[in-house]
């Protein structure tokens, strides 16, 4: 895990001062890097049951369709307000500074459809949380939630309970 670790730009202060952000744009575009962490992501989920990967916005639109394609599953995005052309249904959640909202198509998933979700980063569990309540509002069944990168100091897989969380690179300050 080490050689993708190396291959994440870290920038201090951005997008505020104090905040250490984990640019992974650097190892996207490493092809060994990016096959890397995507095969990696997809041996954790060999034999899982997923019908559908729900990729958060939007970075989790890089992960998911990978994903997605690998597991012989569909794919479908979970978008911020006003993004999605076709009749939608909505989540409303909680910030640290207020509130936001995340939707999907309502046909996107069917009743007891299984779904993975996936997202770039896990940092609070905020967003995850909410995708969460979107999939089970669908009748949907979460099969596990995926990330790319989880900031462990932040303890946001306590807000996803009874749920498989995976992260394939852990940072602990």
């Amino acid at each position: 895990m080490s050689d993708l670790k190396a291959l994440i730009r870290e920038i201090p202060d951005y997008p505020k001062p104090g905040i250490l952000f984990y640019d992974l744009t650097t190892l996207l575009k490493d092809p060994a890097g990016f096959h890397s962490l995507v095969d990696q992501l997809c041996e954790q989920y060999n034999g899982t049951t997923v019908d559908i990967v729900a990729g958060i916005e939007a970075r989790g639109f890089i992960f998911a369709p990978a994903l997605a394609y690998r597991l012989g599953a569909g794919f479908v995005p979970v978008r911020k307000p006003k993004k999605l052309p076709g009749k939608t249904t909505s989540v409303t959640y909680q910030l640290e500074y207020g509130t936001d909202q995340l939707e999907l198509h309502q046909d996107a998933i069917k009743p007891g459809q299984t779904v993975l979700i996936c997202d770039d980063l896990l940092a609070t569990g905020g967003t995850a949380a909410a995708t969460v309540k979107l999939i089970e509002q669908l009748g949907g069944k979460v099969a596990g939630a995926a990330f790319a990168v989880e900031l462990t100091f932040l303890n946001g897989r306590a807000r996803l309970p009874g749920i498989h969380v995976f992260s394939l690179l852990k940072y602990d300050k």
